[in-house]
């Protein structure tokens, strides 16, 4: 399950580690959408918008909770690039204690106020109830849904990333499988989407933890590494708090930008409902480059050799933004047809597309700051991804998608921009941040 990622072509280390997580996190999208793809074709209008805002609460739950686990990864994959086997399988113990404990206060706070979180989401009169029974459900896996990205994340930091992406496909396609049983032939609606959400992450932790008793890691566990230790669960929050934060306040905007839609009436809601899931798609490229500059430069820097983590933030700039625009220019295109993919409504096809049309742009420029904050984590400076991400929201996505709303009430085109902008404060204030730091290390080199 170790792999040593310090050494060998930078670019090709790259491509090997991202491509599974790609696949992964492909799956995992796939999996979010079916949900919506699926209650499509078999309910209506009020059946999509409970599940996209459900989806939503929840998409903003899990990349937090991501977000947390990513100071596993990074502390773990520095153990590994020293080659401290011990200090890695306390990490490893450390973050299974934490993060069960986390799952299962989680679970108890947001069962009790799942009715006031569907009342902020300011959700549409016809989709309150499936809101509120998608939820419950959903709310109710979360120790599973917590479990299956601790395991990612510890597999991730030992420099595995192809074991999540089997663990992910499994959820996938039992999902797909569920869906269609509870949606489609028992007429479950929200409800029946939730649970097959939550069934599925249960397969897949199962087959996570059949693989982990079969399989030989090269890391012994001992019972006393799942003892809480204040010095290495403060290193594992230190950085992952910063970014559970920091990914919790950009779904914060994403949500705001929801209630905006949402107040305009159910077409729209239904229009960025879907758009945020196509969305989802094309955020996979950028989304895996955070996940690998992390990996790899908290392995490299954990090995001494800062030059390659640099090396490999540069590569991951390259590819997501020539993705990004590549992207974003063959989008302006096939817009509507794309949304069309999930419903028949007319008028919720060309709201989404024109939503679509301005938003993907933020592709290409999340996809820089996204590269940075990977980085930033693996420096032990995940503060600073904490800090552009707020400015950006504060200063640009929320006031932006607002003042969008308000001027231009008959289209969503102009609310699409405010992401982009937000993504282009954040790359500038990045590279700002990376030169500084550049600077100090040259400057302490020097000295030395």
């Amino acid at each position: 399950m170790e792999k040593n990622l310090t050494s060998g072509s930078v670019f090709k280390n790259i491509v090997f580690f991202s491509l599974p997580y790609l696949l992964s996190y492909f799956l995992q999208t796939l999996y979010g959408m079916a949900d919506l793809f699926i209650i499509g074709q078999f309910e209506g209008v009020d059946s999509i918008t409970a599940v996209s805002v459900g989806s939503q609460v929840m998409h903003m739950l899990t990349v937090m909770i991501v977000g947390l686990a990513m100071g596993s990864t990074v502390v773990i994959g520095k153990a590994v690039g020293a080659r401290k086997k011990q200090e890695t399988a306390s990490v490893i113990g450390n973050t299974v204690t934490l993060f069960m404990a986390v799952a299962l206060v989680s679970t108890v706070l947001l069962l009790v106020f799942v009715d006031p979180i569907v009342a902020v989401m300011s959700t549409p009169g016809e989709a309150v109830s499936g809101t509120v029974r998608y939820l419950t459900i959903c709310f109710m896996g979360i120790p599973f849904i917590t479990a299956y990205n601790i395991i990612s994340s510890i597999f991730r930091g030992m420099g595995d990333s192809k074991s999540p992406m089997y663990f992910i496909a499994v959820a996938c396609g039992a999902n797909i499988v569920l869906d269609y049983v509870f949606i489609g032939a028992c007429h479950l609606g929200p409800s029946g989407a939730a649970l097959g959400t939550v069934l599925s992450q249960t397969i897949s932790v199962i087959t996570a933890l059949i693989v982990i008793l079969r399989r030989k890691t090269g890391i012994s566990l001992k019972k006393q590494d799942f003892r809480p230790d204040a010095e290495v669960m403060k290193q594992v929050l230190k950085i992952g708090i910063p970014v559970a934060l920091q990914d919790g306040f950009i779904q914060i905007a994403f949500i705001v930008i929801t209630v905006i839609a949402n107040r305009r009436g159910l077409n729209d809601a239904a229009a960025v409902g879907i758009v945020e899931k196509l969305i989802g798609i094309v955020f996979l490229v950028p989304s895996t480059m955070l996940s690998a500059v992390s990996a790899l430069s908290a392995q490299n820097i954990g090995a001494g050799k800062p030059e390659r983590a640099v090396k490999t933030l540069k590569y991951a700039v390259m590819i997501s933004v020539g993705f990004g625009f590549t992207v974003a220019v063959l989008t302006q295109f096939v817009s509507v047809p794309v949304v069309k993919l999930f419903t028949d409504d007319a008028a919720v096809a060309v709201s989404g597309g024109q939503y679509l049309r301005s938003y993907i742009w933020d592709c290409m420029l999340a996809g820089v700051h996204f590269c940075f904050s990977g980085y930033f984590c693996a420096c032990g400076r995940s503060g600073i991804s904490f800090l552009h991400n707020f400015l950006s929201i504060i200063c640009a996505r929320v006031p932006g998608a607002y003042l969008a709303s308000v001027y231009f009430p008959d289209t969503l085109y102009p609310m699409g921009l405010a992401a982009p902008a937000g993504s282009l404060l954040s790359g500038v204030i990045c590279v700002a941040a990376f030169v500084y730091l550049q600077k100090c290390r040259k400057g302490r080199e020097g000295y030395a």
